[in-house]
Protein backbone atom coordinates (compact mmCIF):
# COMPACT_ATOMS: atom_id res chain seq x y z
CA UNK A 1 0.00 0.00 0.00
CA UNK A 2 1.11 3.51 -0.87
CA UNK A 3 0.37 6.60 2.18
CA UNK A 4 0.58 10.17 1.49
CA UNK A 5 1.77 12.38 4.23
CA UNK A 6 -1.32 14.14 4.48
CA UNK A 7 -0.27 16.20 7.26
CA UNK A 8 3.39 18.07 6.11
CA UNK A 9 4.82 17.45 2.81
CA UNK A 10 2.75 15.41 0.59
CA UNK A 11 5.44 13.06 -0.26
CA UNK A 12 4.50 9.10 -0.65
CA UNK A 13 5.72 6.25 1.38
CA UNK A 14 5.13 2.47 1.05
CA UNK A 15 3.87 0.38 3.66
CA UNK A 16 5.79 -3.30 3.90
CA UNK A 17 5.13 -6.39 5.89
CA UNK A 18 7.41 -8.39 7.92
CA UNK A 19 7.25 -12.51 6.48
CA UNK A 20 7.99 -13.23 9.78
CA UNK A 21 6.40 -11.11 12.71
CA UNK A 22 4.00 -9.90 10.21
CA UNK A 23 5.01 -6.32 11.34
CA UNK A 24 4.33 -3.53 9.34
CA UNK A 25 6.26 -0.66 8.83
CA UNK A 26 6.61 2.35 6.67
CA UNK A 27 9.33 2.59 3.77
CA UNK A 28 11.75 4.58 3.13
CA UNK A 29 11.95 5.45 6.90
CA UNK A 30 13.39 8.86 7.45
CA UNK A 31 16.66 9.28 9.19
CA UNK A 32 16.34 10.24 12.67
CA UNK A 33 18.02 13.45 12.19
CA UNK A 34 15.25 14.14 9.01
CA UNK A 35 12.15 13.14 11.17
CA UNK A 36 11.65 16.61 13.05
CA UNK A 37 10.81 18.21 9.72
CA UNK A 38 7.78 16.10 9.38
CA UNK A 39 6.52 17.31 12.76
CA UNK A 40 6.59 21.08 11.65
CA UNK A 41 2.75 21.82 11.62
CA UNK A 42 0.67 23.80 13.98
CA UNK A 43 -2.38 21.13 13.50
CA UNK A 44 -0.07 18.77 15.65
CA UNK A 45 -1.85 18.77 18.20
CA UNK A 46 0.01 16.74 20.78
CA UNK A 47 3.42 19.29 20.52
CA UNK A 48 1.77 22.57 20.39
CA UNK A 49 -1.46 22.09 21.94
CA UNK A 50 -2.51 25.74 19.76
CA UNK A 51 -4.41 24.04 16.88
CA UNK A 52 -8.02 25.70 16.52
CA UNK A 53 -9.45 24.03 13.29
CA UNK A 54 -12.90 22.04 14.25
CA UNK A 55 -10.73 18.32 14.62
CA UNK A 56 -8.62 20.18 17.21
CA UNK A 57 -11.29 21.63 19.40
CA UNK A 58 -13.47 18.02 19.15
CA UNK A 59 -10.15 16.72 20.11
CA UNK A 60 -9.41 18.99 23.28
CA UNK A 61 -13.07 18.31 24.31
CA UNK A 62 -13.01 14.78 24.22
CA UNK A 63 -9.47 14.68 25.73
CA UNK A 64 -10.90 16.12 29.18
CA UNK A 65 -13.06 13.13 29.19
CA UNK A 66 -10.21 10.58 28.20
CA UNK A 67 -8.00 12.06 31.02
CA UNK A 68 -9.95 10.71 33.24
CA UNK A 69 -10.61 7.70 32.06
CA UNK A 70 -6.72 7.06 31.84
CA UNK A 71 -5.93 8.00 35.24
CA UNK A 72 -8.77 5.66 36.77
CA UNK A 73 -7.33 2.92 34.62
CA UNK A 74 -3.82 3.32 36.36
CA UNK A 75 -5.13 2.55 39.75
CA UNK A 76 -6.75 -0.61 38.43
CA UNK A 77 -2.99 -1.77 38.32
CA UNK A 78 -0.88 -0.39 41.17
CA UNK A 79 -1.50 1.66 43.96
CA UNK A 80 -1.19 5.86 43.66
CA UNK A 81 3.12 5.90 43.54
CA UNK A 82 5.22 7.20 40.46
CA UNK A 83 4.76 7.46 36.54
CA UNK A 84 7.11 8.25 33.90
CA UNK A 85 4.67 9.02 30.60
CA UNK A 86 7.16 8.83 27.58
CA UNK A 87 6.35 11.06 24.71
CA UNK A 88 4.18 13.45 27.08
CA UNK A 89 3.47 15.87 24.81
CA UNK A 90 2.45 19.36 26.40
CA UNK A 91 2.03 17.29 29.06
CA UNK A 92 -1.77 17.11 30.39
CA UNK A 93 -1.81 13.17 31.03
CA UNK A 94 0.61 14.21 33.22
CA UNK A 95 -1.03 17.09 35.13
CA UNK A 96 -4.21 14.91 35.59
CA UNK A 97 -1.99 12.30 37.64
CA UNK A 98 0.06 14.77 39.74
CA UNK A 99 -3.58 16.45 40.32
CA UNK A 100 -4.57 12.83 41.51
CA UNK A 101 -2.10 12.21 43.95
CA UNK A 102 0.86 10.63 41.43
CA UNK A 103 4.83 11.37 41.35
CA UNK A 104 4.56 12.18 37.63
CA UNK A 105 7.83 12.40 35.59
CA UNK A 106 7.72 12.69 31.92
CA UNK A 107 10.00 12.46 28.72
CA UNK A 108 9.47 14.51 25.64
CA UNK A 109 12.20 15.30 22.91
CA UNK A 110 10.35 17.92 21.41
CA UNK A 111 11.45 21.43 23.03
CA UNK A 112 8.39 23.14 22.68
CA UNK A 113 6.29 20.64 24.11
CA UNK A 114 8.44 19.98 26.79
CA UNK A 115 8.56 23.31 28.37
CA UNK A 116 4.64 23.54 27.94
CA UNK A 117 5.00 20.17 29.76
CA UNK A 118 7.43 21.43 32.41
CA UNK A 119 5.25 24.97 33.30
CA UNK A 120 2.84 22.08 34.39
CA UNK A 121 4.49 19.13 35.98
CA UNK A 122 6.72 19.79 39.57
CA UNK A 123 9.01 16.77 38.66
CA UNK A 124 11.47 16.50 35.19
CA UNK A 125 10.55 16.36 31.97
CA UNK A 126 13.85 13.93 30.45
CA UNK A 127 15.26 14.22 27.22
CA UNK A 128 17.50 11.39 27.15
CA UNK A 129 16.56 7.91 28.73
CA UNK A 130 20.22 7.32 29.44
CA UNK A 131 19.70 9.84 32.16
CA UNK A 132 16.52 8.25 34.36
CA UNK A 133 17.76 6.81 37.46
CA UNK A 134 14.46 5.87 38.67
CA UNK A 135 12.40 3.25 38.58
CA UNK A 136 8.45 3.99 38.00
CA UNK A 137 5.59 2.10 39.29
CA UNK A 138 3.59 2.19 35.84
CA UNK A 139 5.49 3.98 32.60
CA UNK A 140 2.78 4.91 29.75
CA UNK A 141 3.41 5.35 25.88
CA UNK A 142 0.03 6.85 24.64
CA UNK A 143 0.37 6.29 20.74
CA UNK A 144 3.99 6.92 20.93
CA UNK A 145 5.69 3.59 20.46
CA UNK A 146 4.65 3.86 16.52
CA UNK A 147 6.87 6.63 16.14
CA UNK A 148 10.36 5.52 17.62
CA UNK A 149 13.44 4.89 15.54
CA UNK A 150 15.23 2.66 17.67
CA UNK A 151 12.07 0.47 18.93
CA UNK A 152 13.45 -2.51 20.81
CA UNK A 153 16.53 -0.76 22.43
CA UNK A 154 13.27 1.86 23.89
CA UNK A 155 11.34 -0.82 24.85
CA UNK A 156 14.31 -2.39 26.52
CA UNK A 157 15.35 0.71 28.35
CA UNK A 158 11.90 1.31 29.39
CA UNK A 159 11.63 -2.03 30.84
CA UNK A 160 14.80 -1.47 33.06
CA UNK A 161 12.92 1.46 34.48
CA UNK A 162 10.29 -0.46 35.85
CA UNK A 163 10.16 -1.65 38.81
CA UNK A 164 9.99 -5.44 39.62
CA UNK A 165 5.88 -6.34 39.08
CA UNK A 166 5.47 -2.69 37.50
CA UNK A 167 3.40 -1.83 34.34
CA UNK A 168 4.08 -0.75 30.85
CA UNK A 169 1.06 0.65 29.57
CA UNK A 170 1.11 1.43 25.54
CA UNK A 171 -1.59 2.79 23.50
CA UNK A 172 -1.64 2.15 19.72
CA UNK A 173 -3.51 2.01 16.58
CA UNK A 174 -4.96 -1.19 14.87
CA UNK A 175 -4.43 -1.70 11.43
CA UNK A 176 -6.95 -4.46 11.54
CA UNK A 177 -9.62 -2.28 12.67
CA UNK A 178 -12.62 -1.50 10.29
CA UNK A 179 -12.29 2.18 9.51
CA UNK A 180 -8.55 1.09 9.04
CA UNK A 181 -9.55 -1.33 6.07
CA UNK A 182 -12.75 1.22 5.32
CA UNK A 183 -9.86 4.26 4.31
CA UNK A 184 -7.60 2.06 3.72
CA UNK A 185 -4.59 4.27 1.93
CA UNK A 186 -6.48 7.62 3.33
CA UNK A 187 -6.57 6.12 7.15
CA UNK A 188 -5.19 8.35 9.06
CA UNK A 189 -3.78 6.16 11.64
CA UNK A 190 -1.06 5.31 9.09
CA UNK A 191 0.13 8.79 9.29
CA UNK A 192 3.25 8.15 7.60
CA UNK A 193 6.09 8.74 7.89
CA UNK A 194 5.31 10.44 11.36
CA UNK A 195 4.53 6.51 12.28
CA UNK A 196 7.15 4.36 11.36
CA UNK A 197 5.79 0.87 12.64
CA UNK A 198 2.03 -0.19 12.35
CA UNK A 199 0.67 -2.80 14.67
CA UNK A 200 -1.88 -5.36 15.22
CA UNK A 201 -2.50 -7.54 17.84
CA UNK A 202 -0.80 -10.59 16.78
CA UNK A 203 2.23 -8.27 15.86
CA UNK A 204 2.29 -6.90 19.14
CA UNK A 205 2.22 -9.92 20.94
CA UNK A 206 4.89 -11.58 18.72
CA UNK A 207 6.95 -7.97 19.46
CA UNK A 208 6.60 -8.18 23.32
CA UNK A 209 7.65 -11.90 23.54
CA UNK A 210 11.44 -11.01 22.99
CA UNK A 211 11.15 -8.85 25.94
CA UNK A 212 9.83 -11.20 28.52
CA UNK A 213 6.72 -8.69 29.49
CA UNK A 214 3.45 -9.93 29.98
CA UNK A 215 0.34 -9.34 28.77
CA UNK A 216 -2.09 -8.05 31.37
CA UNK A 217 -5.01 -6.50 29.33
CA UNK A 218 -5.99 -5.46 26.15
CA UNK A 219 -8.27 -2.48 26.13
CA UNK A 220 -10.49 -0.61 23.55
CA UNK A 221 -9.84 3.27 23.03
CA UNK A 222 -13.40 3.48 21.74
CA UNK A 223 -13.32 7.73 20.49
CA UNK A 224 -10.35 7.17 18.22
CA UNK A 225 -12.59 5.64 15.57
CA UNK A 226 -14.49 8.67 15.60
CA UNK A 227 -11.52 11.31 15.61
CA UNK A 228 -9.50 8.76 12.96
CA UNK A 229 -12.25 8.83 11.15
CA UNK A 230 -12.99 12.74 10.68
CA UNK A 231 -9.48 13.20 9.55
CA UNK A 232 -9.42 10.71 7.07
CA UNK A 233 -12.36 12.22 5.54
CA UNK A 234 -10.92 14.82 5.25
CA UNK A 235 -7.78 13.36 3.30
CA UNK A 236 -10.37 11.98 0.83
CA UNK A 237 -12.41 14.97 0.47
CA UNK A 238 -15.18 13.76 -0.42
CA UNK A 239 -16.86 13.24 2.65
CA UNK A 240 -18.29 14.95 6.12
CA UNK A 241 -19.24 14.84 9.76
CA UNK A 242 -21.83 12.92 9.20
CA UNK A 243 -19.98 10.01 7.42
CA UNK A 244 -17.18 10.11 9.55
CA UNK A 245 -19.24 9.72 13.07
CA UNK A 246 -21.34 6.84 10.71
CA UNK A 247 -17.60 4.89 10.25
CA UNK A 248 -16.28 5.76 13.65
CA UNK A 249 -19.73 4.36 15.13
CA UNK A 250 -19.60 1.01 12.56
CA UNK A 251 -16.24 0.32 13.24
CA UNK A 252 -16.81 0.48 17.06
CA UNK A 253 -20.30 -1.57 16.71
CA UNK A 254 -17.58 -4.48 14.29
CA UNK A 255 -15.29 -4.40 17.16
CA UNK A 256 -17.57 -5.82 19.53
CA UNK A 257 -17.94 -8.88 17.79
CA UNK A 258 -14.17 -8.89 16.66
CA UNK A 259 -12.23 -6.64 19.37
CA UNK A 260 -10.63 -4.97 16.66
CA UNK A 261 -11.19 -1.51 17.85
CA UNK A 262 -9.01 1.74 15.75
CA UNK A 263 -7.04 1.82 18.95
CA UNK A 264 -6.09 -0.43 21.56
CA UNK A 265 -4.24 -0.51 25.54
CA UNK A 266 -1.76 -2.94 25.94
CA UNK A 267 -1.56 -3.63 29.43
CA UNK A 268 1.83 -5.39 30.07
CA UNK A 269 3.53 -5.92 33.43
CA UNK A 270 7.74 -6.92 34.07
Amino acid sequence: MICDDHTVTEESFALVKCSKCQLIFTNPRPLESELSRYYNSEDYISHTNNGNSLLNILYKIVRLYTLKRKVNLLSKYSKKGSILDFGCGTGDFLNSCQNSGWQAFGFEPDNGARGVAQKKITNSIYTDLEQIKNKFDIISAWHVVEHISSLRETIKLLKKRLKDGGHLIIALPNNKSYDANHYQEKWAAYDVPRHLYHFDQESMKTFIIQFKLKLVNIIPMKFDSYYVSLLSEKYRKDGGLLRALKTGYQSNQKAKKTSEYSSLIYILKK
